[in-house]
């Protein structure tokens, strides 16, 4: 089963969910801002997509609203805290795939990895 991480009232993860509905693939969704996230999930993520640079989306209004200090130098580490602390700065939807691998956006690629 697909486990699917994001926003409830995300507008892409909405679409997401009803391209899996009509596709009748069995998932599972968290909201990230309801149901808590564990620093070593995060940090798998982070790890699986290639680096935090992937995972955090720092085009939306959360990433802007922080202050330069904590979006300033990021490492590894500092980008999951980040994370933790601001779950909506994850892209979304961010999903973990029957392999173990994690695609986040819900694109062409991502469609056709689904199935």
């Amino acid at each position: 089963m697909l486990k699917m991480f994001g926003l409830k009232k995300c507008s892409t993860c909405q679409k997401a969910m009803g391209y899996l509905d009509e596709k009748r693939k069995a998932y599972h969704f968290s909201d990230v801002k309801e149901d808590e996230l564990s620093k070593d999930q995060v940090a798998k993520w982070s790890k699986a997509l290639g680096g935090w640079e992937k995972m955090i989306n720092r085009a939306g209004y959360t990433w802007r609203g922080l202050p330069k200090a904590e979006t300033e130098n990021l490492t590894e580490a500092k980008a999951v805290t980040l994370a933790l602390k601001n779950p909506s700065l994850i892209r979304r939807p961010l999903i973990e795939h029957k392999d173990g691998s994690v695609t986040v956006g819900f694109s062409e690629k991502v469609r056709g990895f689904i199935g």
